[in-house]
């Protein structure tokens, strides 16, 4: 039995959330003063917490509901980033020229989403695992692809099959996309007092992003 539901949490209430990336760097202090600075981790990981966005009961009952319903930590689950949830600026529609797939060699059928962040000459690739339904925009050498005919996306995964054919050798494959962020609740006990509720305390329900 797969340990992720393929739901997304309460978008009202991932909404008014707060969270981010999260980077593990070691860092050894030198005698000389110098540093020497290594990481253990290839990717961020991302934690939000979800009670910022509880702003009524109908809203608790929600996130109750919903944590019970992933038996607390044992399912994963999607969650919407609002911050950063799709290949372009939050505040854009994506668009098929957003991101690079990669390039044709004329025998691979395979390629992974990812999401590429840059800073001027300094670049960070994201594995996208969790695309969204309905929101792929694919072309080959800027030429429109038809999803269902030309290629089939995985949404589990965020790996895109051609169907009939490999891209030719050197064409650009260019995508544009939104996408989930793969979470799981980080608490076995959410604690919550009414009362405390009611005169304006706000609860604390904490997620973090699992690896699929």
């Amino acid at each position: 039995m797969s340990n992720f539901h393929d739901i997304r949490f309460p978008l009202g209430v991932s909404f008014a959330s707060s969270g981010g990336p999260e980077r593990r760097t070691e860092i050894v202090n030198l005698v000389s003063g110098a540093e020497e600075r290594n990481t253990p981790w290839q990717h961020a990981r991302r934690r939000y917490d979800a009670g910022l966005g509880v702003r009524s009961l109908d809203d608790l009952h929600d996130v109750i509901s919903f944590f019970e319903a992933r038996r607390g930590q044992l399912y994963g689950f999607r969650w919407k980033d609002f911050s950063d949830h799709s290949s372009s600026l939050p505040m854009a529609s994506p668009t098929v020229s957003d991101q690079s797939l990669g390039v044709g060699d004329g025998s691979n059928m395979q390629f992974a989403i990812t999401k590429t962040y840059e800073t001027g000459p300094y670049a960070y690739t994201r594995p996208i695992t969790k695309p969204v339904q309905d929101t792929i925009l694919l072309a080959l050498g800027g030429v429109l692809q038809q999803e269902g005919v030309d290629y089939a996306v995985d949404y589990t995964t965020g790996w895109v099959t051609f169907l009939s054919a490999a891209p030719a050798n050197g064409v650009q494959i260019t995508v544009g996309y939104e996408f989930d962020v793969p979470v799981r609740f980080d608490t076995s006990f959410m604690n919550i007092t009414l009362d405390a509720f009611q005169a304006g305390a706000v609860p604390s329900i904490p997620v973090v992003e699992v690896r699929v």
